[in-house]
């Protein structure tokens, strides 16, 4: 259902790394790269990430209680990118951990322009 989530960023050679790097070993990389926008995924029929510089010209921000949520398909994986992310200049907004007993586990990191991430698997 979802084609795609568009976060802004201030740099975008910054997040074009950060964002390729992280999920290269998911199969991603960058799809289309426009001036402006570039699109992160494995091709163009599956949901990708896009970065962007923002269409206004102003500064980015990151929206409070926005997120992007990524399936990670097991805990280790899900650690594994949490691992990855930091490594690659995000911050911690949630160590790896079981949030809802047998139902929900996730990892919560900021990319380096503040935007919020879940690496998670269900059960």
């Amino acid at each position: 259902m979802i084609g795609y989530v568009t976060v802004g960023v201030s740099d975008m050679d910054r997040a074009k790394t950060f964002y390729s790097e992280l999920l290269k070993d998911m199969g991603a990389s960058v799809t289309v790269d426009m001036d402006r926008i570039a699109f992160i995924g494995k091709s163009m029929a599956e949901p990708m990430i896009a970065v962007c510089l923002p269409y206004d010209e102003e500064p980015n921000h990151p929206g409070n209680g926005n997120m992007v949520a990524i399936s990670a398909g097991s805990k280790e994986n899900a650690d594994a990118l949490y691992a990855k992310a930091i490594e690659l200049g995000a911050t911690c907004d949630g160590e790896p951990g079981q949030r809802i007993p047998d139902v929900f586990y996730g990892a919560y990191v900021r990319d380096p322009d503040g935007n919020k991430l879940a690496f998670f698997v269900f059960g």
